[in-house]
């Protein structure tokens, strides 16, 4: 791919296009020596393929899904990074996405057919990373912008990877998410993360209503078991219940601290029961189905015992 023009390390446009995945714009090919009319003759020659307005794939015109969104975002021009569903892929948070997104500054005008183009006014250098090479939104943005366009399943599973990845602190995702300006996919993210969780009274007020729906009698709240303040105890069925609202239970000490808790209760013979706060809220007969179930068996065996 050499030039006479070019200078004695041309190696460079090499090494370019392996950086880039396979891919290079022509801004880049002129900035590194080639004229207007060497890039032509290369198209004409086959060693340039052309993907997008002024991007090719170099040898060969089949590249990599990564190839390919770095293609999108150099033919976006500057400023552009990858995001929505194509940057959390890239990111690991879900599974695969076969589409292109980019994200361009407001002010930007540009049409690109197979690239999905969506556009911000508050795009900045802060926003950007680089992931494998490629230009890409920040995960606070991404998370943003992906509860923008899937389901809210798919958010909820996209934040606990990156929290599994250590992508994120969760504290401080919500800091983060709470200082954002408003835009679409806030509201479901702020609601995933808690922001708008139900207050303690109010989750209790909400649970206690699903157990006295589930038959079950006015239990003991916060009281001390085997060393433990419980969220609500059943002493003659031996039963605990734990509310888990993502604001006081996700932190890996926290989750740690439930784990001894319930390993001592089981050791005292007694059964644990942990429902979410999203349970609660939005998947309320599952709650009382499973309060039924246990509650059934635990008095069962409460009057085999006696029995015997």
């Amino acid at each position: 791919m050499g030039d006479k023009k070019l200078p004695k390390d041309s190696v460079r446009p090499w090494e370019l296009t392996r950086r880039q995945h396979g891919v290079v714009s022509r801004s880049q090919l002129l900035a590194l020596g080639f004229s207007s009319r060497a890039i032509q003759r290369r198209i004409g020659t086959g060693r340039l393929h052309p993907l997008w307005r002024g991007v090719y794939a170099v040898g060969r015109p089949a590249v990599t899904q990564r190839g390919r969104w770095m293609a999108a975002v150099l033919s976006c021009g500057p400023g552009a990074l990858l995001s929505h569903r194509s940057a959390a892929a890239l990111w690991g948070l879900v599974a695969r996405f076969k589409g292109v997104e980019v994200v361009i500054p407001h002010s930007a005008y540009r049409r690109r057919p197979g690239i999905r183009l969506h556009r911000r006014t508050d795009l900045g250098p802060v926003h950007r990373r680089l992931v494998d090479g490629i230009p890409v939104t920040d995960v606070v943005s991404t998370l943003v912008d992906l509860a923008s366009c899937v389901p809210e399943w798919r958010v909820e599973r996209a934040i606990n990877e990156a929290d599994r990845l250590d992508l994120v602190d969760l504290e401080d995702l919500r800091v983060a998410v709470g200082a954002l300006p408003p835009r679409s996919g806030m509201a479901c993210l702020r609601r995933l993360l808690g922001r708008d969780a139900l207050t303690d009274s109010g989750l209790e007020r909400k649970f206690l209503a699903l157990a006295r729906t589930a038959g079950l009698p006015q239990p003991e709240t916060q009281a001390r078991v085997s060393g433990y303040r419980v969220d609500f105890y059943w002493p003659d069925l031996r039963l605990v219940v734990e509310v888990d609202g993502w604001r006081y239970h996700r932190t890996p000490g926290e989750q740690a601290t439930d784990h001894r808790r319930d390993q001592v209760h089981a050791a005292a013979g007694l059964t644990t029961l942990r429902f979410a706060e999203r349970q609660i809220r939005f998947a309320p007969q599952e709650v009382v189905r499973g309060l039924k179930t246990v509650a059934a068996r635990l008095a069962e065996d409460a009057r085999h015992q006696t029995s015997a």
